[in-house]
Formats: C-alpha cells, sequence, structure tokens
C-alpha cells in the first residue's frame, strides 16, 4: 500500500479520521507505524497529502490529514474489454486503476462463457474495491468509470460511435493488421482489447465501422491482463 485511502466515511472533523478496518491492519502490521508518523493519504475522488497518526489503539487509530496535492494525471483513453474470466478479472480491475485509466466498459464477445457474467467480482462493491488497491498502488485517489454493457452489438452500432468519435480508434486484434502505434499519440484513444484468442470476424468488421481500427503486436497470442499492460505501455 503505497497511499493509504479515505473514505468520506472515515471524516470524524474536516481534518480528521479515524481507521479500525484493514488500513488499520495495514500500518500495524506492515508499516509498523507509531504515533507521531506521517504517512501519504488520499481522499478517495479528492486530493492527495500527508497525515501524522495522533492516536493507535489495537483496534483504531486516530489522524490528522493535510490534503493539498492534486491525483496524477489520467491516460486520454477509453478502453473497451471483452469480459475476462473471474479469476482475471480482478487483477484487471486492479491493473486498469495502477495504470491511470479513466473509463473501462465491459462488454461482451462470443468466445466470452455466458456463466463469466454470474461471476461476484462484477458486484459493485467488488469493483470499487479492486479499483482502490490498484489506486493505493500507483498512488492516485480517483477512481476508474467502470460501465457493464452486455450486448455487443447494440453497443457497438448505437454508442461507441459517439465514444470513438474524435479519438484514435484502435481494435487490438492478432492477425494481418498494421502494428500498434507507438506513443506518445497527439490526442485521445478509444482501445478495444478482446477476449483470449480475439474477436470473432463478425466483431472485428462491426467495431470497425464504429471507427475502430484493427491493430496487432505480433504473432503471440497474450493472455487479456497481459494485452492490456503491453498496449497501454506501448501507446502511452
Amino acid at each position: 500500500m503505497n497511499l493509504l485511502l479515505l473514505e468520506e466515511a472515515d471524516f470524524v472533523a474536516p481534518d480528521r479520521v479515524v481507521l479500525s478496518d484493514r488500513r488499520l491492519k495495514h500500518m500495524q502490521e506492515v508499516q509498523g507505524v507509531a504515533v507521531g508518523d506521517t504517512l501519504r493519504v488520499g481522499r478517495i475522488d479528492g486530493l492527495l497529502g500527508s497525515a501524522q497518526v495522533l492516536r493507535l489503539e489495537p483496534r483504531e487509530a486516530e489522524l490528522s490529514v493535510d490534503l493539498t496535492q492534486a491525483p496524477p494525471a489520467k491516460l486520454p483513453l477509453t478502453l473497451v474489454l471483452a469480459l475476462p474470466r473471474p479469476k482475471m478479472l480482478r487483477r484487471v480491475f486492479q491493473t486498469i486503476a495502477t495504470m491511470g485509466v479513466p473509463r473501462l466498459i465491459l462488454v461482451n464477445s462470443y468466445r466470452v462463457e455466458k456463466s463469466f457474467w454470474q461471476t461476484p467480482f462484477l458486484q459493485p462493491q467488488s469493483i470499487r474495491e479492486n479499483l482502490i488497491l490498484g489506486l493505493e498502488q500507483a498512488r492516485d485517489s480517483v477512481l476508474p468509470e467502470v460501465l457493464i454493457e452486455k450486448r455487443l452489438k447494440p453497443f457497438a452500432e448505437d454508442r461507441l460511435p459517439a465514444i470513438s468519435a474524435g479519438t484514435l480508434g484502435l481494435l487490438g486484434h492478432p492477425g494481418d493488421h498494421p502494428p500498434c502505434p507507438r506513443g506518445p499519440l497527439p490526442g485521445a484513444v478509444t482501445l478495444a482489447i478482446g477476449p483470449e484468442g480475439g474477436w470473432i470476424p463478425y466483431e472485428v468488421e462491426m467495431l470497425a465501422k464504429a471507427g475502430l481500427q484493427p491493430v496487432q503486436l505480433g504473432d503471440r497470442i497474450l493472455r487479456v491482463e497481459t494485452a492490456v499492460t503491453a498496449l497501454l505501455a506501448r501507446l502511452f
């Protein structure tokens, strides 16, 4: 945990917080803090700064906070992602938050198993918890927006063209396509990444009509979480 993120409910005064959950345990068992120590903190969807430990007890800690710094800038990106398998989904949420993705849209695909949509990791509280873990790693405080589109065709035909308008639209897909461009790029990007094995031809055609140009990273087929990291690193 490189940043202690503070919830609205933690504040007992404008400049005071009381903690009693996993963050307290981390402070005690991992950071080994003591009264008087200073920690890096941030208010969720707010400013960053520092906090001094005023009181430290087995089940509760009180901190004085001073929040004056803006969080790091997000990437100029909308990421459209075919829903990964549940075990991978948790890591993807953490990765996109760590790397500064401001908006993630999860979509269906022919190669996405129906059972994936039943995972508890798609529950709002679970999404939020994993995004927070990613923000803590990156020292960021602003939660990415996560949208869910279970029907790919209406999304691609009715909403995606407006999302990709005025951006560089890219469709990550293995095959005989131009290489993915290298950053830094002059403007915003809309990037779609498919399931392992890629999109089916009908989906490639449909997404291309919405303004996304197919690009590839080479002959190797990557896991979704690896493709996300590789493409973001290449573009930004």
